[in-house]
């Protein structure tokens, strides 16, 4: 069995933490990351990849919020089909 909570935690983490570093290259090395982050632009309302140290906080903490549901949605998949299938 998979800990809901574990793979949910570890997701949140482990994407936010890649967001925040990415983000902060790309203010240091504006071209870093620039297409990684176009695509979160797209995908998270009020991200911008240009908009300072503020939208990085923002897209941390929108990737960090959306890994953790989808870690936490996969781990109770994975447990119901485990649950059915055996």
């Amino acid at each position: 069995m998979l800990s809901v909570k574990g793979l949910a935690l570890t997701g949140g983490i482990v994407m936010g933490g890649c967001v925040l570093f990415v983000s902060l290259g790309n203010l240091i090395w504006p071209p870093y990351g620039a297409a990684f982050l176009g695509i979160l632009e797209s995908i998270y309302p009020g991200y911008t990849n240009t908009g300072g140290f503020g939208s990085v906080i923002v897209g941390t903490l929108y990737s960090a919020v959306d890994w953790a549901i989808c870690g936490a949605i996969v781990a109770w998949l994975y447990n119901k089909l485990r649950d059915c299938c055996s």
